[in-house]
C-alpha cells in the first residue's frame, strides 16, 4: 500500500526516547505527532549510555534515523572552540560532521522540503539546499537562562554564562529569521523573544506542552513505595539538571527545616535520575533521594503534596502538569507557575516566596480535605487545557505549506469543544 503521507525532516538535541525527563518529554510528543502526518527522517544525539539501547525502538515512527553518541564531557571541552570562533558555545557542542552530512543526503535523496527542529542549537543544520519550509522549537529562550545563571555564578563562570546568553541570542535571532515560524512552551518565553527580535515578531508563536493523562492517571498509582512514617513531600525530575539541583537543594537547607519544626515527622523524598554529588548529600534526617525509579508515578501518587520549589525556571513544567494529571495538590514557586493555566488556591498553590511556600505546604498538610479537593481540581484543569494532541496539530498547519493564516476562523479547531483556550496560532507574513 503507497504511503501519500509527505517527508520530513526532524531534528533534536537529544535522542527523544524514552520520554524520562522535561524535554524528551516534549521531543517525543512531537515525534508521535509529526509520524502521524508525515514520514519522519530523525537526525539526533544520544549523551547517556542507557538511552542507546532504545535506538532502535525509534524506528516505530521514523523512516530513518541518524543517532550520534556524545560523551557530554568531550563535548564541553570541544565546545570551548567557540570561544575561538566568537559563537555561542551551545553550537559547536551540537555540531557534527556527520550529521550534517546525513541531513545534507537524505533531504536530496528523499525530496524532503520541511523540517522541524528542537532546541535552538539544532537549527544550525535547517540552512539545506531544497528546504522550503522551516520550524524551529525553541522551548524556552535558552539565551535567556544562561544569562539568568551568570547572575548566581562567580568569575570566571559569570563572565562565560553571559557571554554564553549574549552570543546565544545573536544565533537565536538569525535562526528565527530563516525560519517560517519560531515556536515557544508560553507566551511568556514568546514575548520575551519577541522584545529581543521585534522584526520577527509575525512569525514567533506559542505551542503549549500537554500530558499524557491516560498515563498519569490516579489509576495507575500501583503501590506505595514509601515506608511507613509521617507525611511526604517530593519533587520529580531529572537530577543532574541545575535548576532541580537548586530547587531541591534550597528545599532540603532551608525551607523543609522550618517545616519540621512544626511537624517534625515530614519527610523529603527526591526522586529522579543522575542525582549529582551536590544532590546526593542531602540524603539524610528526613529527606531521601532515591535516584532511577522503574515508574515515577507510585511516588507520585502516594505522597502527601508534590513541591516544585524551582527558583529558574522556564516555560511549563511537565513534572507539574505529570502531577496535577494524578490528581495530587502541588505546591510551587512562582517561576514555575508563569504560563501555567491553574487557578492558585483551588487547582494549585502558587507561593511568592520561601516563607509563604512553607505556610502553604504546611496548610495542606493540616487539612487533607482541601489537599484532596485540589488534587482533583488539578486533574480537571489539566484533561479540560493539556491535551497533547490539542497543541502540537499546529504543527500540521505550520508544515503544509500554507504563506498565510489571514484569521483564526481560517483554522481548523485545535482542539475538542470544551478543552480550554486554544493554543496561539502563528500568522505567516
Amino acid at each position: 500500500m503507497q504511503d501519500n503521507r509527505p517527508p520530513l525532516l526532524y531534528l533534536t538535541h537529544r535522542i527523544p526516547y524514552p520520554p524520562n525527563k522535561g524535554d524528551k518529554v516534549r521531543s517525543f510528543n512531537i515525534l508521535r505527532q509529526l509520524a502521524r502526518t508525515h514520514r519522519v527522517w530523525l537526525g539526533s544525539f544520544v549523551d547517556h549510555p542507557d538511552d542507546r539501547r532504545h535506538i532502535a525502538t525509534l524506528r516505530q515512527w521514523c523512516e530513518q534515523t541518524c543517532v550520534i553518541p556524545i560523551e557530554p564531557a568531550i563535548r564541553r571541552v570541544a565546545s570551548l572552540r567557540g570561544l575561538l570562533r566568537g559563537e555561542a558555545l551551545s553550537l559547536p557542542y551540537y555540531r557534527s560532521p556527520r550529521l550534517a552530512r546525513w541531513v545534507d543526503r537524505v533531504v536530496a535523496e528523499h525530496g524532503i522540503h520541511a523540517a522541524v527542529a528542537f532546541s535552538g542549537p539544532m537549527a544550525q543544520y535547517l540552512d539545506v539546499p531544497g528546504l522550503a519550509r522551516r520550524v524551529v522549537d525553541f522551548c524556552d529562550l535558552d539565551s535567556a537562562k544562561w544569562s539568568q545563571y551568570a547572575a548566581d555564578r562567580r568569575w570566571p563562570l559569570s563572565w562565560l554564562y553571559r557571554r554564553e546568553g549574549v552570543r546565544l541570542l545573536d544565533f537565536e535571532r538569525q535562526a528565527a529569521a530563516r525560519a517560517d515560524a519560531s515556536l515557544f512552551v508560553t507566551e511568556a518565553e514568546a514575548e520575551l523573544f519577541r522584545r529581543a527580535a521585534p522584526e520577527l515578531g509575525s512569525r514567533v508563536g506559542v505551542m503549549q506542552n500537554g500530558v499524557d493523562a491516560d498515563f498519569f492517571s490516579p489509576a495507575h498509582g500501583g503501590d506505595s513505595p514509601y515506608p511507613p512514617g509521617g507525611p511526604v513531600l517530593v519533587f520529580s525530575g531529572a537530577m543532574d539538571y541545575w535548576p532541580n539541583i537548586d530547587a531541591v537543594s534550597w528545599f532540603a537547607s532551608e525551607l523543609l527545616p522550618v517545616i519540621r519544626r512544626a511537624l517534625p515527622s515530614v519527610r523529603f523524598w527526591i526522586v529522579g535520575m543522575n542525582p549529582s554529588p551536590a544532590v546526593q548529600v542531602l540524603a539524610g534526617e528526613g529527606v531521601v533521594v532515591t535516584g532511577t525509579v522503574p515508574d515515577v508515578r507510585p511516588y507520585i501518587a502516594h505522597a502527601d503534596l508534590v513541591v516544585a520549589p524551582l527558583r529558574i525556571a522556564r516555560g511549563i513544567q511537565n513534572k507539574v502538569l505529570e502531577a496535577m494529571a494524578m490528581a495530587r495538590p502541588v505546591v510551587l514557586s512562582a517561576a514555575p507557575a508563569v504560563g501555567l493555566g491553574a487557578e492558585d488556591g483551588r487547582e494549585c498553590s502558587i507561593a511568592a516566596d520561601g516563607e509563604a511556600l512553607c505556610a502553604r505546604v504546611l496548610a495542606l498538610l493540616a487539612d487533607p480535605a482541601q489537599a484532596a479537593a485540589m488534587g482533583a481540581a488539578a486533574r480537571a484543569c489539566v484533561l479540560r487545557g493539556y491535551s497533547w494532541a490539542a497543541h502540537l496539530r499546529m504543527l500540521d498547519w505550520l508544515l503544509d505549506g500554507r504563506t498565510s493564516l489571514a484569521t483564526a476562523a481560517d483554522v481548523p479547531p485545535l482542539h475538542a469543544a470544551g478543552a480550554g483556550p486554544a493554543p496561539a496560532i502563528v500568522r505567516m507574513p
